[in-house]
């Protein structure tokens, strides 16, 4: 493993700790500010939107100029927007605060690609599984201290230490190698890429997947704390259990063929739907969550579908591509979430586990088979 990929991971981890304290409790903060259920959907949908317009401006100028200062660039917002939250007191100034955050999305492609140049003997899916598992495990601390602090002070303090834990993981980053820039071979252009069907194709299977294993997501955290009783203590102990089960089915999918780790990462979001539809107490909806870690392995394993079908020097542009079509579903999902929510909480659990079972079919017919799969292990890793 080179050390460029360390001190990513190392700054993943801290920066997961940041995040994993606040994140868990967003709706419900929201709420506290008094915003209403469709207006926290509408809010996530925003956030979802600023996510989209970054990626594919952040990939196109991560191959032209460099992975490096476009990771430098993010983490700073990032900083910069936990400050915003963690000192603002009212509800608009505080989303103008989440909205930036959002912005930082763009970090997506040219960090992947980053890992993906720098991973050395591991495959693409390994290495990028491994760095999101680097993530979650960092998150697993953040949830019971932000539960704790949210209890016995406010959950507004929890964004005070965020801010903090995000200004040491910037510090990290600063100092992972710049990687050279792959040759472009006249095969960058939007235009080439999109014309790639099987890469399309995938795009359309991404975004579908990415739907309906978000859907159930945004408002889950009120449903506990408002329909079953569930306190901020608890939820915090529910979240660092999420936490770790996104590191652990990272790691464990990881390890699988990309397509199939993809199918198993929807399933296991279906099992979080079931266990919170007809849970009956916190062991079960922590058992939910671990299986929810399905969708942020199914991020990584998507982007790992994608490498095989394009050229190295689209990289950045490829994976610029896919998160906005993952971000677009991101917009979606909260709004339909928030209307099904104000007309009956536990609906949307149903309604997930059928649609999620349209998504694996489609997967079945569309993601890339094993041609792609060998196409990857046959793959020489670049350098950084």
């Amino acid at each position: 493993m080179k050390p460029g990929l360390i001190l990513v991971m190392a700054s993943l981890f801290t920066w997961g700790a940041g995040e994993g304290m606040f994140i868990y409790f967003q709706p419900i903060y929201l709420e506290q500010l008094g915003a209403s259920p469709m207006l926290i959907g509408s809010i996530f949908s925003a956030f979802g939107l600023m996510m989209m317009v970054t990626h594919i401006p952040a990939g196109y100028l991560a191959d032209r100029f460099g992975r490096k200062p476009l990771m430098i660039t993010a983490w700073i917002c990032g900083m910069s927007a936990a400050w915003v939250m963690a000192l603002s007191k009212t509800l608009p100034i505080f989303v103008v605060g989440y909205l930036l955050y959002g912005l930082t999305a763009f970090v997506s492609s040219p960090l992947f690609s980053y890992v993906t140049a720098a991973r050395g003997k591991l495959s693409a899916g390994r290495a990028m599984t491994l760095a999101s598992a680097m993530f979650n495990l960092g998150a697993v601390i953040g949830p019971v201290t932000g539960g704790w602090i949210g209890d016995h002070f406010s959950l507004r303090t929890i964004y005070l230490f965020s801010a903090c834990l995000f200004m040491v993981s910037a510090l990290i980053i600063v100092f992972v190698r710049r990687q050279p820039r792959d040759d472009p071979e006249g095969e960058t252009s939007p235009k080439t890429l999109l014309s790639n069907p099987r890469y399309r194709a995938f795009m359309g299977v991404a975004f579908l997947a990415t739907f309906v294993m978000f859907l159930p997501q945004p408002l889950t955290p009120n449903f506990l704390q408002n329909e079953r009783g569930i306190s901020l203590t608890v939820m915090g102990v529910i979240g660092s259990v999420a936490s770790f089960g996104n590191a652990v089915l990272n790691i464990v999918l990881g390890q699988l063929a990309a397509r199939i780790g993809f199918l198993l990462a929807q399933v296991c979001v279906a099992a979080f739907a079931i266990l919170l539809w007809h849970g009956n107490g916190p062991v079960m909806y922590g058992l939910g969550y671990f299986l929810l870690g399905g969708f942020r392995a199914a991020r990584m394993l998507a982007f790992a579908q994608v490498r095989p079908l394009i050229h190295p020097a689209q990289m950045g542009l490829a994976y610029g591509i896919t998160e906005t079509v993952n971000s677009l579903a991101v917009i979606l999902a909260p709004l339909l979430a928030g209307i099904i929510y104000e007309q009956n909480p536990v609906w949307i659990y149903p309604l997930t586990l059928g649609l999620i079972a349209l998504s694996v079919l489609f997967t079945v017919l569309f993601a890339p088979r094993e041609l792609a799969e060998s196409r990857q292990k046959a793959d020489i890793p670049l350098s950084g």
